[in-house]
């Protein structure tokens, strides 16, 4: 099976980390997890509770990335996952984590993106006149960087699935296996011409 590629920080929302980790490593797929370096990552746990205005953290498990940015070869990996909750904030101004998102897009390989991690596809630049959804305290910021955003579970852009929070997973992730069993598929059939 090929491999898929997580990028994630300090910070990332646990269950964005966690739920597509073991979905992906269930289909037979390794998922390698990247990180600005290979220290051990705090997640955080980001819920919706009454009375509250916003989402309340606590902190969630402590996750062991594989390699760091700086080791990631694009040309390694079928997907790429890009999980939400406050890692994106800082991670997206890391220049490698830039061109590793930016190859991706160049080569067409499905990315899968949830909640914050629209600020990552922002900031690298590859949203413009896409339709995607996020968080819904991150539209402004995607609306800005060119997207077109709209409030929905799952939405399906070529080879880009996105969501707006880890209530949104199972379509989140159904699109996204979806999208790599068809890409895999045409590779075969290509292959056996």
């Amino acid at each position: 099976m090929p491999k898929i590629l997580m990028v994630t920080g300090d910070g990332a929302e646990a269950l964005e980390v966690m739920y597509p980790y073991q979905r992906l490593t269930e289909e037979g797929y390794q998922v390698d997890i990247a990180a600005p370096t290979k220290k051990i990552l705090h997640s955080v746990v980001h819920d919706f509770e009454p009375e509250w205005e916003t989402n309340t953290e606590k902190l969630g498990y402590r996750i062991q990335p594989h390699i760091a940015f700086a080791e990631v070869k694009p040309g390694d990996y079928a997907g790429l996952v890009i999980p939400g909750g406050r890692a994106p904030e800082y991670i997206r101004y890391n220049e490698t984590l830039q061109q590793i998102v930016k190859a991706f897009f160049a080569a067409r390989k499905p990315v899968a993106a949830i909640c914050h991690a629209g600020q990552i596809l922002a900031t690298a630049g590859v949203v413009k006149n896409r339709t995607i959804t996020v968080y819904h305290l991150v539209r402004s910021e995607v609306i800005a960087a060119g997207a077109n955003y709209v409030d929905k579970e799952v939405v399906v852009d070529d080879h880009l699935i996105t969501s707006r929070a880890w209530p949104d997973h199972p379509a989140f992730m159904r699109e996204f296996v979806k999208l790599l069993k068809s890409v895999e598929k045409g590779s075969t059939a290509s292959a056996s011409r």
